[in-house]
């Protein structure tokens, strides 16, 4: 136990030290990808080392060599801060080691995840008998989600146990601005990217849902089986709400599944100021949302949420000796391996839980409203400069724009742009990625971080400025070469 306490108190020292210096953390860490393959480059150790020098190198090497990813400097993809109490959770969940498949195994667990399902569809106005279960992502929620889509509405054919041989395509639709892990979906699925039908968006990037109708028409014509439209509750692009209203009326007329891809934006419908940009979402037969983004979680933790536990259960379940429950009393336990692919499960709703025990829903939704508004804080900014341009327009915290500095040419405006993703990687300040928008490459800022301002908000501008200026008519260095 000594040990113990000797490693625990060192841990404990490395990490507190990580968060005294969170504002002050680059946004990212330059480093070449030799280098750090040098790093752990080594034989399978046979043999041990002193925990305390372990922990010093992992202090060295990986912690001080980590993005910034819960500092005020990160606006690359969807990476939140995390929070202090999801770290300790974290750290209790692998102390106690519980393995959340079936409710004996696990039966705390098992019903604190019960229990963070009944919240989040408080939390995204969705049916109060819904099931629910979590996932590492919105990429997994959405391969979920489609997953209970097909074996539901094909129940007749009972795809489980024949697969899809013999059946006629059936096909997706999403818009054009949708997460690509959908196309990873209907692949994994047997459906084939071939059948997802990616339809044109609206100047606003929302799903133009006239096209949409006039491509499930023709599909009907063509002899295809249209089976499900994907929503958007916040695309990751811009952030981009989609008509779920309109959506939903036209799955309901033709009889589709309705699944809202709410891993960026979903959980913003509980904010009163933005609640009407979400109608519709209850609506929907599935919906996906991550935690990680904004419920501040450290990473991994989203959810997939259905009508009622039985939608999951017949999509999933598969009887097993070794798992049989025909014999216990209680039949009101839960069995998350009867309701999902996984058996093996770690308790990634722990965390959710004592976030929100902490902190309580009402902090946090005003931390999601302080990000969004300086969101529009950086639009101002950018609209009253003179070597920015704003690109998009978005409810979320999302912003896409452009440098143009002074007197660039529209060729040059492009090429400084792209190289500014590296340039900024170089120089470490801030991390910050980019995109493309109607064919036109562009800056994109994600501000979720509970930790941002106004200053970094100004500070993140200055530095783009700054780089830009030292790129004109240079090159570009890369810094991980």
């Amino acid at each position: 136990m000594k040990e113990l306490e000797s490693i625990l108190q060192k841990t404990n020292e490395i990490i507190l030290n990580q968060y005294k210096q969170s504002k002050e953390q680059p946004g990212f860490r330059c480093a070449k990808q030799k280098e750090v393959e040098a790093w752990f480059d080594e034989p399978l150790p046979k043999l041990g080392m002193d925990p305390i020098k372990l922990l010093e190198k992992v202090k060295e090497k990986v912690l001080e060599n980590a993005n910034g990813n819960f500092g005020p400097n990160m606006y690359g993809y969807v990476i939140s801060g995390g929070n202090q109490i999801s770290t300790i959770a974290d750290f209790l969940a692998s102390t106690i080691n519980q393995n959340v498949a079936k409710w004996h195994m696990s039966p705390v667990m098992t019903e604190i995840e019960k229990r963070v399902v009944a919240w989040t569809a408080e939390m995204v106005g969705f049916v109060p008998e819904a099931g629910g279960v979590m996932v590492s992502g919105g990429s997994a929620a959405t391969l979920t989600g489609l997953t209970v889509a097909r074996n539901i509405f094909f129940r007749q054919k009972n795809i489980n146990k024949h697969g899809l041989f013999g059946i006629k395509p059936f096909t997706v639709y999403c818009s054009t601005e949708t997460h690509n892990c959908t196309d990873k979906s209907v692949a994994l699925l047997g459906l084939g990217t071939d059948h997802l039908r990616r339809i044109p968006v609206k100047d606003d990037f929302t799903i133009d849902l006239s096209a949409l109708e006039s491509k499930i028409l023709a599909d009907i014509a063509a002899g295809y089986t249209p089976f499900c439209v994907i929503g958007n509750a916040g695309t990751v692009n811009t952030g981009a709400v989609d008509d779920l209203v309109g959506l939903s009326a036209i799955a309901k007329k033709y009889g589709l599944w309705f699944h809202v891809d709410g891993a960026y934006g979903g959980l913003v419908v509980s904010l009163p100021g933005l609640k009407h940009k979400y109608n519709g979402m209850q609506l929907a037969d599935s919906i996906g949302v991550d935690y990680h983004k904004w419920l501040y979680q450290p990473f991994e933790v989203g959810c997939t949420l259905v009508k009622n536990w039985s939608l999951l259960r017949e999509a999933y379940f598969k009887q097993a000796d070794y798992l049989d429950t025909s014999f216990e009393k209680e039949e009101q336990r839960v069995e998350f391996n009867e309701h999902y692919f996984q058996l093996s499960r770690n308790a990634k709703a722990f965390k959710v839980w004592m976030s929100l025990k902490a902190y309580g829903f009402s902090k946090i939704q005003a931390m999601m409203q302080k990000d969004i508004n300086l969101a529009r804080y950086l639009e101002n900014l950018i609209n009253t400069s003179d070597d920015f341009e704003l690109k998009s327009k978005s409810d979320l915290g999302i912003v896409c724009f452009r440098y143009i500095g002074s007197r660039l040419t529209s060729a040059e405006i492009t090429e400084i742009n792209q190289k500014l993703i590296i340039a900024l990687e170089s120089d470490g300040r801030i991390f910050i990625t980019g995109t493309r928008l109607n064919d036109e490459f562009v800056l994109r800022a994600c501000i979720i971080n509970h930790r941002k301002s106004e200053a970094s908000i100004e500070y993140m501008l200055d530095t783009i400025r700054d780089v830009a200026k030292s790129l004109v008519g240079s090159e570009t260095q890369e810094c991980y070469a």
